[in-house]
């Protein structure tokens, strides 16, 4: 479907007589071609075919390095055998691994809709996103196999590719996705026109290119539409606010930040666009992480504050020779945390990953080290790929009525979006996409304050705030200042009932390891009340400390999981 703009050229065009030639005869639109992200693949072959690509320590512990030679070849190989068997629409279940890198460049060249699931659903989750969205295929690694069983019994005619993750490309040690990669290309040279050119890829820059899931904590998962536009845009951006482009060398991308989540927040597209090094994981190791960034002068990476809290936290750690540029976003990060980690980002998958950034300013190097990092840790202003942000009066809101809180760092209001990043709706759910764009914005369901500067602040969900004695506690406040304590890792904050106040508030936490600490719930409590800058009505009534918080798979603290465990009385 093309756009609204290609759809008025066309209806002038009928209305002229069929043309879009001006009175010189010379064709207007010849020298355009549709915005899409799959180019950036092609484009970076031909530049430096030998650049190197991907760098992976494989399931059967090899370290594979690709360029971009074989990297496009790989991924164009893919995209002939979806042609051949008329594959369109394409699931994709694995880590970060090279085939992920190769599904999404070659499922949207063969003119494909790629849905990325995530691999720590629960197998329900798995088939119900499959069966929602109507894949005729799946790309699956190896070891994310059983949590495809009960969908084949119910789709016994869905493809499924499976992925072995090794370092053979042919023989019996490759496995079927390699052999579909070869079978592509040999289909690609019984064809006249070859290459990228006898491939579909992008008709119209509107089009659905992707249909990445949310996570769904409370309801299922919703599908929303990306598109080749959107998701170029994205990508452009993301060049520009992490900085990923250099004038000499290249960027060395680790891949912390699961592919499933939102594409890679389209990262796979601007790493690529930059010919820059992907560094694919299997799985979040931070001694690994921690000897790629040492030997080989890793450039960029992008994870949730737990990811950075805990990378910090490891016992590997140590002011590395060189910089890296680290992305915090998934969750609003304390200032604290950005004493080692410096760039926060702020988005949703509706809105192809990041969409503001908190721009560091050079007054504040003239600030006090609280004061400054306190800055950083806001969500910031719009990316430049969008419009500004905007944050409005939630009760009218609701109405679809926008407008704008104070700019005084005081009044609260719902953060919502506007421009050219924003998803096109959800999948096949007209109601919740009326609903997501109400009053003509994309509503994020996060509560924020304003700054006079017209920097956003993120004070909480609006189901986590909580209201004890007529006084609104944001958690994620508290939560920042519970992990200014010297032996406190992380802290999650909910409130519970209270006959009293309605409702009082409860701290789960977690412990420095290597401090030794041995914290307990009366210690933090006196801390919090007598040592810590937390207002009295802020104190934790509560403590519990944990060997682990739970998470999503994007490193949120499962707020609705505590809860549960508040009223069921368990303890971990």
């Amino acid at each position: 479907m093309s756009g609204a703009t290609s759809r008025l050229k066309n209806i002038l065009g009928h209305i002229s007589g069929g043309s879009s030639k001006s009175p010189t005869g010379f064709d207007h639109e010849h020298h355009l071609h549709p915005l899409s992200p799959t180019f950036f693949l092609e484009r970076a072959a031909a530049i430096e075919p030998d650049a190197e690509a991907i760098h992976h320590v494989t399931a059967n512990g090899k370290v594979l390095r690709r360029s971009y030679g074989e990297f496009a070849e790989r991924a164009r190989g893919l995209s002939y055998f979806l042609v051949k068997h008329g594959l369109k629409r394409v699931g994709i279940l694995a880590s970060n691994t090279p085939a992920f890198l190769e599904t999404i460049f070659g499922v949207v060249a063969a003119g494909g809709v790629l849905v990325p699931v995530n691999y720590r659903l629960k197998p329900d989750d798995v088939t119900y996103i499959f069966d929602f969205s109507e894949v005729d295929s799946i790309i699956v690694d190896q070891e994310y196999l059983p949590l495809l069983e009960g969908f084949k019994k119910s789709h016994p005619k869905v493809r499924i590719i499976v992925d072995l993750d090794t370092d053979a490309t042919e023989g019996p040690d490759a496995g079927p996705f390699d052999q579909a990669v070869i079978e592509g290309l040999q289909y690609e040279q019984s064809q006249e026109t070859k290459g990228w050119a006898g491939l579909p890829q992008c008709t119209g820059e509107d089009d659905m290119l992707a249909i990445p899931f949310t996570s769904g904590t409370t309801s299922r998962p919703k599908g929303c539409v990306y598109t080749h536009r959107g998701a170029y845009l994205a990508a452009i951006g993301n060049i520009v606010e992490s900085g990923l482009n250099y004038q000499q060398g290249r960027c060395k991308y680790l891949w912390t930040l699961p592919m499933f989540h939102a594409v890679g927040w389209t990262f796979p597209w601007s790493v690529t666009a930059v010919r820059g090094t992907h560094y694919c994981l299997r799985k979040i190791d931070y001694p690994l992480i921690w000897d790629l960034l040492k030997k080989e002068c890793i450039t960029h990476f992008n994870a949730a504050p737990t990811v950075n809290t805990l990378l910090c936290a490891s016992e590997k750690a140590e002011r590395l020779p060189n910089p890296v540029r680290v992305t915090v976003a998934a969750s609003p990060p304390t200032g604290h945390l950005f004493e080692q980690m410096p760039v926060h980002v702020y988005g949703m998958t509706e809105t192809y990953g990041p969409i503001t950034k908190g721009y560091h300013m050079p007054e504040w190097d003239n600030l006090p080290p609280a004061e400054r990092y306190a800055q950083m840790a806001r969500q910031g202003h719009g990316f430049v790929m969008s419009l500004p942000i905007r944050v409005v009066k939630p009760e009218l809101a609701e109405q679809g009525i926008l407008v704008d809180v104070a700019r005084n760092g005081k009044e609260i209001g719902e953060i919502v979006f506007f421009g050219n990043i924003c998803a096109k709706g959800y999948y096949k759910d007209p109601e919740a996409t009326k609903k997501l764009f109400a009053g003509g914005a994309l509503h994020s369901g996060d509560l924020a304050v304003m700054h006079p500067d017209g920097s956003a602040q993120i004070q909480d969900r609006a189901k986590d705030i909580i209201i004890s004695g007529g006084e609104n506690i944001s958690s994620v406040a508290l939560e920042s200042m519970l992990v200014q304590h010297p032996d406190v890792l992380e802290a999650g904050v909910i409130g519970v009932p209270d006959e009293q106040w309605g409702e009082r508030v409860k701290a789960y936490l977690t412990v420095k390891a290597r401090n030794g600490s041995t914290l307990t719930p009366e210690a933090i409590i006196r801390w919090a009340r007598d040592q810590s800058n937390i207002s009295r009505f802020m104190v934790p009534r509560e403590v519990e400390i944990l060997n682990e918080l739970p998470k999503t798979s994007t490193g949120k603290i499962q707020k609705n999981v505590l809860r549960e465990w508040s009223k069921k009385g368990k303890k971990t």
